[in-house]
């Protein structure tokens, strides 16, 4: 069976069709985003990075086949049949175990791309872009090492689909994206911007080619033709209160030459933040696949301080025990910073403020943990019956019309999840993905 995303290369590769793609692990993006596919009756790609999910666990403590169920059962929830979605992996590769030697990063990247495929996630981005030990750190990865590596992978992966289909025989087979020049997951680590370089045709079209020999040096070429997407650098990326907006002069080049294969389609990533005018331009002029993740559990943060500032004002001097869900998030934060040290720069006083508000969002990775998770559970007790329309119009004003005309029930549940399709409706109008269906 063909994958239904072929479409993007087979049918509405010149067309402003496009699909956004939800990376996000996180159960109030997943519910929101279920909920917005069946209001407006479109697609819904999912994707679980492979920091979020692996075989032990990621930080979500799901392996591929929790994360399958996981998905399953909200759109069960949801009322939305999983024809109507799309499963994929992002960055499988040996993202995060590059602390080992390469035989090492490879068998344990062959083993997570293995098991994404055996639980049925169909739509796969081999990304090996990123250096091991034993790689020297003062030279950059050439092509051919970066598509080497990524065909061994597909490989793998291929095995996985063959060794599924014995049990699931209605399976689809996988399609993949692939490229070299992948901006660093989670967003950069400078504390100086140096701008975003576009990638050059020559670039472009040198990895292409080194793709398409290791593939076939490496006798998967049933894999490449189930290439779908390139990754790229339209000239976009998230700063911690912006972003580079997408310039479609400077990309000019970059996007005229994707008319000299017809069998791809750029993918673009760290589209969050964009304007939905930004997004889609993007569609427009070749890139059909924009990803999002933290653009959209930093909506869900913004929804959850609101919910906080409407607890603080309604039961300031009384003696209700609220949630102080923005304190208990900083201070896991402060007791485990793996997850943003490296990421946010400046004075103490800077750092703190970046903690709360960066558009990087780095507090998403806290957001499982179990007292942020208990101060979540008391900040929605504590609203159970609602938020007060004068306090909701001042803290969540465009929630505060819906739930006034009737559209939004006034739960903080679902006030949470409503900002959340505030950002989602932005990529709805760029992609027209209902033509997908």
């Amino acid at each position: 069976m063909e994958h239904a995303l072929k479409q993007l290369v087979t049918k509405y590769k010149k067309k402003t069709v496009g699909i956004y793609s939800c990376c996000s692990a996180n159960e109030f993006v997943i519910e929101a985003a279920l909920e917005r596919a069946k209001e407006t009756n479109t697609p819904l790609l999912i994707e679980a990075t492979a920091n979020q999910v692996d075989q032990y666990g990621g930080y979500t403590g799901m392996t591929p086949k929790d994360f399958m169920a996981f998905v399953e059962n909200k759109a069960k929830e949801a009322g939305v049949d999983m024809k109507q979605v799309y499963l994929g992996g992002d960055h499988l590769g040996p993202l995060t175990f590059t602390k080992y030697d390469e035989e090492k990063a490879m068998a344990e990247a062959s083993e997570l791309i293995r098991q994404y495929v055996l639980a049925g996630f169909s739509k796969i981005h081999i990304d090996t872009s990123m250096k091991v030990a034993s790689d020297d750190p003062n030279v950059r990865l050439s092509d051919e090492i970066i598509a080497g590596r990524a065909a061994r992978l597909a490989k793998v992966a291929q095995a996985a689909y063959a060794e599924r289909l014995k049990d699931y025989p209605e399976s689809v087979a996988p399609i993949y994206v692939i490229g070299s020049e992948v901006p660093i997951p989670g967003g950069s680590q400078d504390a100086v911007d140096t701008g975003i370089q576009v990638t050059k045709v020559a670039d472009l079209d040198h990895t292409v080619k080194a793709f398409a020999k290791a593939f076939s040096d490496n006798a998967v070429n049933d894999a490449y033709e189930n290439v779908i997407a390139i990754v790229v650098q339209p000239g976009v990326e998230e700063k911690d209160s912006g972003c580079t907006e997408y310039d479609r002069k400077k990309a000019a080049d970059l996007m005229a030459a994707i008319d000299n294969y017809s069998n791809l389609v750029y993918e673009g990533h760290s589209t969050d933040y964009q304007t939905k005018i930004k997004l889609k331009e993007l569609v427009e002029d070749g890139v059909k696949i924009l990803k999002v993740g933290p653009g959209l559990t930093f909506a869900m943060r913004e929804g959850l301080f609101a919910l906080c500032n409407i607890e603080r004002e309604l039961y300031a001097n009384t003696d209700v025990k609220t949630s102080n869900l923005m304190e208990v998030l900083d201070k896991k934060m402060l007791e485990d910073p793996k997850y943003w040290q490296k990421h946010y720069h400046g004075t103490d006083v800077e750092i703190a403020l970046k903690r709360k508000y960066s558009f990087s969002d780095r507090c998403r990775y806290y957001m499982p943990t179990a007292e942020v998770e208990e101060a979540i559970a008391t900040l929605f007790n504590n609203l159970k019956d609602g938020a007060p329309l004068n306090l909701l119009s001042q803290f969540m004003p465009i929630q505060y019309t819906k739930v006034r005309e009737g559209v939004l029930n006034n739960d903080p549940r679902s006030l949470v999840k409503d900002r959340i399709k505030n950002t989602i409706d932005e990529y709805l109008y760029a992609t027209n993905q209902g033509e997908l269906l």
